[in-house]
């Protein structure tokens, strides 16, 4: 019975507090205050105000020192506190959150800043020849075989965002005489200078089975638009044209080929049948050889050395430990992928100025969130195959120097000095030795993943020295 009217009591008093509520109509939240900004400049320059996404976009020069910026204009709704104020100094070089109240309410707005860039980052014409871009000196250059018609090129450029360019992408050019080309970019300007080149005696050559270099495969074409763009004098040569002899070799200094194929080339036998395009050519690549070019053979390409005379005996040296992936099925690297410098060598040119890990022997050359098809084309060394009990036993029978070797001592990277005449040969087998990831993951950040094009220059200098 006493809880019973102890219930009754607190419904009554309920009701009595609804009663209040709703004859009162009051409340002390503070919810009419507003919470805009309405001007907001960091020393001197203004922002644009995005009342949509609550954002602030500072534009800058191109070159401007962003680390401790003064807060020179600020204007918010009347009534308003934030947590930024006039005069006070912003480290811009990452965004800035500022809070703004009015009583009980309160908007976040987002400040950044961007700088005026103009800067042109490629420049391709027909869709196949790169150019060669020096940012410096503000100059492009390409090189077109002597075939192509230079008073009717097609530009396709990427450009600096939020910039314009004149003359425009994709408007056919007469670069029989040097163009410029202007990128605007609010306060920022720049003029390049594009020269293309028409040669017919190429310095460097870009190797392989396809009749253009359009049509190779998305691994061997990064490389070799890699190639066009930073070796002067490059062009693509098919093994038909140099069979063939419509490609005037006197002044090349160097071949490369950079051969993939999906699922792996496993040793000479698979060599022989998936490669006859090059056997088919191989007299001119072993004249070209033995006249003192050289060679820069990487993947399943290292094959090619026995072939041409570089072992210095009858016996086939060929890669005994090859393997690979699909190209659209490539591994998930979790983190940097290596091989290791052998024997000392790491002075050896081919390492200059590689980005360094933990390990100072090792050669990192992926990064976490790439896909690669760990194609490898490497010797087994160790007495259980018999091949060659060891590294020693593989130099003496294959006359050439170990540079790289897999975890498991399997030689990766190896040279054959240039002697009696003849042209040097590096050559790359490892695994980590990758261009083309068909995919990236989110986040995902180039760093020792450039030790591919460093140590691919390194390897052409070295060998056109």
């Amino acid at each position: 019975m006493k809880t019973k009217i102890l219930n009754i009591i607190g419904a009554m008093m309920l009701m009595l507090t609804f009663v209040a509520c709703s004859e009162d109509h009051t409340s002390d939240l503070q919810l009419s205050g507003d919470c805009r900004v309405e001007a907001f400049a960091l020393d001197g320059y203004e922002g644009t105000i995005d009342f949509a996404t609550r954002s602030i976009l500072v534009r800058l020069p191109e070159v401007y020192e962003t680390s401790a910026m003064k807060v020179t204009s600020l204007a918010i709704s009347n009534g308003a506190q934030c947590n930024i104020s006039l005069g006070q100094t912003l480290n811009m070089d990452a965004a800035k959150v500022m809070h703004v109240s009015n009583g009980d309410v309160f908007l976040d707005w987002t400040i950044s800043v961007l700088r005026d860039e103009a800067r042109i980052y490629q420049f391709v014409v027909n869709d196949i020849y790169r150019g060669n871009i020096d940012q410096d000196a503000k100059t492009i250059t390409i090189y077109v075989p002597a075939s192509v018609d230079i008073t009717n090129l097609v530009p396709t450029i990427e450009f600096s965002a939020n910039a314009t360019i004149t003359p425009a992408s994709g408007v056919s050019q007469d670069f029989s005489q040097p163009v410029t080309y202007t990128v605007t970019n609010n306060s920022a300007e720049s003029t390049y200078t594009v020269t293309v080149i028409a040669i017919d005696k190429p310095k460097a050559l870009f190797i392989g089975a396809a009749s253009t270099m359009d049509d190779l495969d998305p691994e061997a074409k990064e490389a070799c638009l890699w190639m066009m763009s930073n070796v002067e004098g490059t062009l693509y040569a098919s093994f038909a044209e140099l069979k063939a002899g419509t490609v005037d070799l006197d002044e090349c200094k160097i071949m490369w080929w950079h051969y993939h194929k999906d699922g792996g080339v496993d040793g000479h036998d698979q060599f022989v049948a998936n490669a006859p395009e090059a056997l088919e050519a191989v007299n001119v690549l072993r004249s070209f050889y033995e006249n003192g070019g050289s060679l820069f053979l990487t993947r399943y390409a290292t094959n090619l050395p026995s072939f041409i005379g570089a072992t210095g005996n009858d016996e086939w040296t060929t890669p005994n430990n090859c393997w690979g992936q699909d190209e659209d099925k490539a591994e998930l690297c979790g983190g940097p992928w290596d091989f290791k410098i052998y024997g000392g060598h790491n002075d050896h040119a081919l390492y200059a100025g590689l980005i360094t890990g933990d390990d100072p022997n090792a050669v990192y050359c992926t990064d976490a969130g790439y896909h690669i098809t760990n194609s490898t084309a490497q010797y087994h060394i160790g007495t259980d195959w018999g091949d060659y009990p060891d590294h020693a036993a593989w130099e003496n029978r294959t006359k050439a120097t170990i540079l790289g070797v897999g975890g498991d001592g399997a030689v990766v990277a190896w040279e054959y000095p240039a002697k009696d005449g003849k042209g040097g040969i590096i050559c790359i087998g490892s695994g980590c030795y990758d261009w083309y990831s068909y995919t990236f993951e989110a986040g995902y950040v180039e760093n020792f993943h450039k030790n591919i094009a460093t140590m691919t220059k390194n390897a052409i200098n070295y060998l056109t020295k």
